[in-house]
């Protein structure tokens, strides 16, 4: 029988600004955009009983709550609170995933022989609470789904242990919005069936999710009555995607090596979104024609956005490039990855922004990769060899040959 806990940093960004100032405790407070265009990146818990979300238009949230306090918010510090959780759980379990910045999934089967399962989990729980004074909720199940439902349910700063084979009794009083998978559209389809419970999924037979959803369908019938086979998948830090180019001509263009290396940047970062992952670290090679080869890295905050790491990765070309001399070969590489969506970024950008980029990658799935590029990106007719994690297949050649 497996163990599975999941860990979750309560409202993360504002308890990380709560810490950094205390005087911002239990009051109403909105990380994000701040201007009338942003978008709320998080919100407290007083907010929330005044409809705000995250995701949510800043404008739209300061007239629900007007008295909320408003902070761009900077992923930076939220990394580094991250990272700071990350040591204290990788030093203390076996195996864990870290699904996002701020959550958590560790495969504690077998333990219940040595330590005590629960007890140890609300250890660690208790361990990162009085470390980083940080909020963190637990849930405790025999897998992934049920352990996440579990700590949602637990909030806020508490935790819940669902014993095995109580699965399907805890679950059939829940909304279905708490199915994780249930978003916004399938909300409504299935509310427009009557369907409001977990309970009533739970009594239908299968055939008819699949029919209504599809494959999803099945999925969120197999969720609803607590079953759920999904491996806890190691965390390392060495996951990377990376690009290379080799030139046919040794090249001292550095307008030409400009652009590529934007040309590459703008693909990996669509690579990172199109499989939900952001990055923490980027690297720039270059390779000589006299076969030396140089590369420089650079901690950065969780990101997959263009507009980000095209400056930084040209930052690093500028520090690396040794002038007049020919150069044979130019790579980027992304790493440090984690699995997340571009919430980290909405510090930064207004809802124009975050459309943008949801209207590019949509043309991008619909026609190709290349389908959509930046102008300087044009020059660029094949970018190289790139290495892709996500999808367990060896490394795609992206119409890669020799110039």
């Amino acid at each position: 029988m497996r163990t599975i806990l999941h860990l979750d940093l309560d409202t993360f960004y504002v308890s990380v600004e709560r810490l950094i100032d205390s005087s911002l405790k239990n009051k109403p407070l909105l990380v994000g955009g701040i201007s009338d265009r942003g978008v709320v990146a998080a919100c407290s818990y007083e907010t929330r009983t005044y409809g705000v979300h995250s995701g949510m238009s800043m404008k739209i949230a300061k007239e629900l709550c007007p008295e909320a306090t408003i902070i761009k918010g900077n992923a930076g510090t939220y990394s580094k609170y991250s990272d700071l959780v990350t040591e204290i759980i990788k030093e203390k379990v076996p195996v864990f995933e870290k699904s996002s910045i701020d959550e958590f999934y560790a495969d504690l089967s077998g333990m219940d022989k040595f330590f005590g399962a629960y007890k140890y989990a609300s250890e660690l729980r208790q361990k990162i609470i009085s470390e980083t004074g940080l909020p963190i909720s637990l849930g405790f199940a025999q897998n992934k789904v049920v352990s996440k439902v579990a700590t949602n349910e637990a909030k806020p700063n508490n935790q819940l242990k669902i014993d095995f084979g109580t699965e399907k009794p805890f679950l059939a009083p829940l909304s279905i919005k708490k199915i994780p998978m249930v978003g916004d559209k399938t909300f409504q389809t299935l509310r427009s069936l009557g369907i409001r419970k977990v309970k009533t999924i739970q009594e239908m037979p299968v055939d008819i999710m699949k029919g209504v959803l599809g494959v999803n369908g099945l999925t969120i019938w197999k969720r609803a009555n607590g079953i759920d086979n999904t491996p806890v998948i190691a965390f390392s830090e060495r996951k990377s995607i990376s690009t290379e180019r080799t030139f046919d001509r040794d090249t001292i263009d550095v307008y030409k090596l400009r652009n590529i290396l934007v040309a590459m940047t703008e693909n990996l970062s669509y690579q990172l979104r199109r499989g939900n992952k952001l990055s923490a670290c980027i690297t720039v090679k270059i390779r000589y024609s006299d076969f030396n080869t140089y590369s420089k890295q650079l901690k950065i905050p969780y990101t997959s956005a263009d507009h980000i790491l095209i400056p930084k990765i040209l930052e690093l070309f500028e520090k690396l490039y040794q002038k007049r001399l020919l150069v044979r070969l130019i790579g980027i590489r992304f790493s440090h990855l984690v699995s997340g969506n571009y919430q980290i970024n909405l510090f930064e950008d207004d809802e124009k922004q975050l459309n943008l980029y949801r209207a590019l990658d949509h043309i991008r799935d619909r026609y190709g990769d290349r389908s959509v590029i930046r102008a300087v990106a044009m020059g660029a007719k094949t970018i190289g060899r790139m290495q892709n994690p996500f999808n367990g297949q060896p490394p795609v050649i992206l119409a890669h040959r020799k110039q």
